[in-house]
């Protein structure tokens, strides 16, 4: 695992807008984050590489909203990097018109035989990853790609998320994580050994490399 720590929350976002850059310039399968942190990457990704035609895109996790709902990932995601495109990827959007339990099985289904190039994982700070949350039952899940889980914070919606199995399997992981409300988290998560009380310790690439990106206020926690 490489960690990077940058001064501020803007270097973070340019090294992670770096790796989604270069992956998009190599083609493949991208998983993207949802939340707030990983917007500004996406605005500084789309002005690196305006040409994603060559990578299909998958979402780590989604809520399930309708896709023009601001509490969408697949709206976060066109409006932050989509529409600042050239040529724009093929977008693998979570059916959420569908029951939650029927549109993890689809997305499950679609995820078949997919290794993924690169996996782009936020951080919560409570230690979890796309929609993984401490202790949930959907930490032990080794037979689908993708589960429906309920909220386990606001906002109160069900959820899709990949499940842990499918993100290990990436070629490459990128974390992002700013600010000091994920500074106790990232302690955890990149710190500590392994635990079900952070999510996020749990996810890291058996192919290729894991690369944690804090800014300074979030590796606060860390030992140099």
């Amino acid at each position: 695992m490489d960690v990077v720590v940058t001064e501020t929350a803007e270097d973070a976002a340019l090294a992670a807008a770096r790796h989604l850059a270069a992956a998009a310039g190599r083609g493949g399968h991208v998983a993207l984050a949802g939340g707030s942190t990983p917007r500004r990457a996406y605005e500084l990704a789309a002005s690196l590489e305006p040409d994603w035609s060559r990578v299909s895109t998958w979402f780590g996790d989604e809520r399930c909203v309708p896709a023009d709902d601001e509490r969408s990932n697949q709206r976060l995601v066109r409006e932050s990097l989509v529409e600042h495109l050239e040529r724009p990827p093929f977008l693998r959007a979570v059916q959420t018109e569908l029951p939650p339990k029927d549109a993890a099985s689809s997305y499950s289904q679609a995820l078949e035989g997919i290794v993924l190039d690169l996996a782009f994982l936020g951080l919560g700070a409570d230690g979890h990853t796309a929609s993984l949350f401490p202790g949930a039952p959907s930490l032990d899940e080794d037979e689908t790609r993708a589960v429906a889980v309920r909220a386990g914070l606001p906002p109160w919606v069900d959820r899709v998320t990949m499940t842990i199995p499918l993100l290990c399997d990436a070629r490459a992981i990128v974390f992002l994580a700013v600010g000091t409300d994920k500074a106790d988290a990232a302690r955890r998560a990149f710190g500590e050994p392994p635990s079900r009380a952070t999510p996020a310790s749990l996810v890291r690439s058996t192919r290729g490399r894991t690369i944690v990106i804090l800014d300074r206020e979030a590796a606060a926690g860390l030992r140099a």
